[in-house]
């Protein structure tokens, strides 16, 4: 059975608070922060990818400080909107994402994270979050 990872919070002593609403300054570099298009909540998209194949393995959020401790530490790490904490890919799990690179996108709302992963990506134990194929019936030749 799947283990989730564990939530990371130690880069300050009270538990974080909502993304957007922070009371501690972000670490993030200002020039990166300026560039970033947020949701409300404060969050953007984090794609990621197997750095050598491509292979698009999930999808989770990041606010400045995740984005900082990804930058700083090599280590993916994310916001979790539903427990509302910090977690580090693989902390408990194992399944680790070793950073290989990260881009902004040209609109600023989203970052490519381009990883080693270590084990599965998904929660379920699957290699890749996006197993799920659905049918596409209307075919368009270029």
């Amino acid at each position: 059975m799947p283990v989730p990872d564990a939530p990371v919070t130690g880069a300050h002593p009270d538990q974080p608070e909502p993304p957007g609403g922070s009371q501690w300054p972000s670490r993030l570099d200002p020039e990166i922060a300026g560039r970033l298009r947020r949701t409300p909540d404060g969050l953007v998209a984090a794609v990621v990818r197997q750095h050598d194949s491509g292979e698009v393995l999930m999808m989770a959020w990041m606010d400045d400080e995740a984005l900082h401790r990804t930058l700083t530490t090599g280590r993916a790490t994310y916001w979790s909107r539903s427990r509302r904490e910090y977690w580090v890919k693989g902390a408990t799990s194992g399944h680790h994402q070793y950073v290989r690179s990260v881009a902004l996108d040209c609109d600023g709302d989203a970052v490519l994270v381009s990883v080693d992963q270590v084990g599965a990506a998904c929660h379920t134990g699957q290699r890749t979050c996006f197993f799920t194929e659905l049918p596409v019936t209307g075919q368009v030749t270029p």
